[in-house]
């Protein structure tokens, strides 16, 4: 059964049909909470009485500082807007720095100079058992590792991102990582539905991406395997894993790229620049993402996040 975790300004809370019900834990980290079973499961059976809460006081149900790691292209959807073949793509992760991580209703912030703003829904997995280095996760043990799932927005400043080709000054500003608003907790037979979770982000209530967790190409059990190799998690660390297509960001196509590697560098980042600039799907100040992530039944929700666009 799942649990449906927030924070506010006062602590921790269990969400229920009723209001919000109070953890009582002195834990100030989501590590800290996730040890804290005892009060987790005092809460879930009726620990206090439930109060209402506004938009405003929910915070990141994932406190920093923690690892944030993310995969990159890991949906054959994503891949094919790229312009890669969906079948080809090696498995890839990539680095965000946890000030980067905001509430679930904060506004994200351009940083000043930033044109090409862009939104990735993800699905966020959060780590409830240390990972060493050399650790083999499985289908079958996954509910050993994973606490809980999150909805993530990896926003993105893409005129940085792709002439410098890396990804960590791109994607880890402040307020580019908006995480809840729930924490859901959950368990093996939970975590054996995550292909159907449907993600979901909107702007200004037109969808733009829309897609099933069956479309990612490495799955979260191998992906925490291959992550292993190299980097050992915490609990209260988070892995973004991946986005559907469907972002402002798309491939010029072949025939374009062909071209522009012939061209002198100066040269071809101007013409890209100058085409990305006329794409009105790029975020603008006041625009404002909703994102979902939940099965369609409803058996698994993750709630709704909803960011407004500002500058710095």
């Amino acid at each position: 059964m799942t649990v449906p975790i927030v924070r506010t300004r006062a602590g921790w809370r269990i969400e229920t049909p009723a209001g919000l019900v109070p953890i009582r834990t002195t834990a100030t980290t989501t590590a800290e909470l996730l040890a804290d079973r005892a009060a987790i499961a005092s809460a879930a059976r009726g620990g206090g009485p439930a109060e209402p809460v506004g938009e405003a006081e929910l915070l990141s149900p994932v406190t920093a500082p923690c690892r944030v790691v993310a995969q990159m292209v890991n949906y054959r959807s994503h891949a094919a807007d790229s312009g890669f073949d969906p079948g080809r793509v090696p498995p890839a992760f990539f680095r965000k720095a946890s000030g980067s991580i905001t509430g679930p209703y904060a506004t994200v912030l351009r940083p000043d100079g930033v044109r090409l703003l862009d939104h990735e829904v993800e699905l966020g997995l959060v780590i409830g058992a240390p990972i060493p280095v050399g650790t083999k996760v499985s289908e079958h043990n996954l509910a050993e590792f994973v606490a809980g799932l999150v909805i993530a927005n990896d926003v993105s400043a893409r005129d940085l991102q792709l002439p410098k080709t890396q990804f960590y000054e791109s994607k880890s500003y402040p307020t580019f990582t908006p995480l809840g608003p729930r924490l859901l907790l959950t368990g093996a037979a939970d975590l054996a539905r995550l292909a159907d979770l449907r993600l979901t982000c909107a702007v200004n209530g037109r969808v733009r991406q829309d897609s099933t967790a069956a479309d990612m190409i490495v799955t979260p059990a191998r992906a925490l395997t291959l992550l292993s190799r190299f980097q050992p998690l915490e609990p209260g660390d988070v892995l973004l894993t991946g986005t559907p297509g469907g972002t402002a960001l798309r491939s010029p196509g072949p025939l374009a790229e062909k071209i522009g590697s012939l061209l002198p560098a100066h040269v071809k980042w101007k013409l890209f620049f100058r085409r990305q600039g006329a794409n009105p799907a790029y975020l603008q100040d006041g625009d404002v993402m909703t994102l979902r992530i939940r099965t369609d039944d409803g058996a698994l929700d993750l709630g709704e996040q909803r960011t407004p666009v500002g500058s710095v």
